[in-house]
């Protein structure tokens, strides 16, 4: 079976070259846990590999045999435009990884449908002031998750997509996004990305929801990379649990590692070949 690289390197080498094709894996975790990380890593590096060949051996490695890269690198976010993401990414990474990596990355920004019907002026996510003219233009509004859902099926067959956050979708369009629209999408990518045969990163924000949410939200999902903070002796680590991940957990469960402790370098995120905690 063909491998989507998740561009996390050593994860990568222990799932024998990556997630299984037509995959949706929740990335879920607590504010500076690693989530997000994981998710600019996985983006970056997998558009490296296409834009800057030297670099991508030099931070990332050799792909395993079964790997297969995704023809394009798709990142979507509902409350932030290109320029942000790109500055988070240089917090995260080597300017040169992202330099090249963004030449690569096709960035998505929903947030004139995220926010057009809350009470946040027009000018900022439109990025000018608010007029007459912008008004007149309402009756040819699309709500967020239509304009999700057009985006996905035009360009999720067969590739990596960074879907950030799903979370932010709860009370989204002045509070017509429901939780119950939240936990249903996420079903419904479940269902399609298997026949789309492409990965699909769905971040989530734990903080913002409650552990019976959490699990609906797995429960329609593939697979859950959950990263939270691990306090440990005299220091604070941040750690990675595979969880509920279909064709992947049980290999594995086999080698007795499902946790993992991460670490952050100038290639980004990857867990650490020091500590596998079972």
């Amino acid at each position: 079976m063909s491998r989507l690289p998740f561009g996390v390197a050593q994860l990568d080498s222990v799932l024998g070259g990556g997630a299984p094709a037509g995959n949706a894996v929740l990335v879920a975790g607590e504010a500076g846990a690693g989530a997000r990380e994981f998710a600019y890593t996985s983006a970056a590096m997998n558009a490296l590999a296409g834009t800057d060949a030297d670099l991508f051996d030099l931070y990332y490695g050799d792909l395993d045999s079964a790997a297969e890269l995704p023809p394009e690198v798709h990142y979507l976010s509902f409350t932030a435009g290109p320029e942000l993401v790109e500055r988070e990414l240089r917090y995260v990474m080597a300017d040169e990884v992202v330099d090249a990596a963004v030449e690569g990355i096709e960035f998505t920004d929903l947030s004139t449908e995220y926010f057009q019907l809350s009470a946040i002026p027009r000018e900022w996510y439109m990025g000018r002031t608010t007029s007459l003219a912008d008004l007149g233009g309402d009756d040819t509004r699309q709500d967020v998750l239509t304009a999700l859902g057009e985006f996905l099926s035009e360009h999720a067959a067969g590739n990596l997509v960074v879907v950030d956050a799903v979370t932010d979708l709860v009370g989204a369009a002045g509070g017509e996004v429901s939780w119950e629209d939240v936990a249903m999408l996420v079903r419904g990518l479940g269902k399609a990305a298997h026949s789309w045969g492409g990965l699909l990163l769905v971040l989530v924000n734990v903080d913002t929801i409650d552990d019976r949410q959490l699990g609906q939200l797995m429960d329609g999902s593939d697979g859950t990379l959950h990263f939270s903070w691990d306090s440990g002796g005299s220091k604070r680590a941040r750690t990675m649990v595979v969880r509920e991940f279909r064709g992947v957990l049980s290999q594995l469960e086999e080698e007795n590692i499902v946790r993992f402790e991460t670490e952050i370098h100038e290639g980004g995120l990857d867990i650490s070949d020091v500590r596998k905690i079972r």
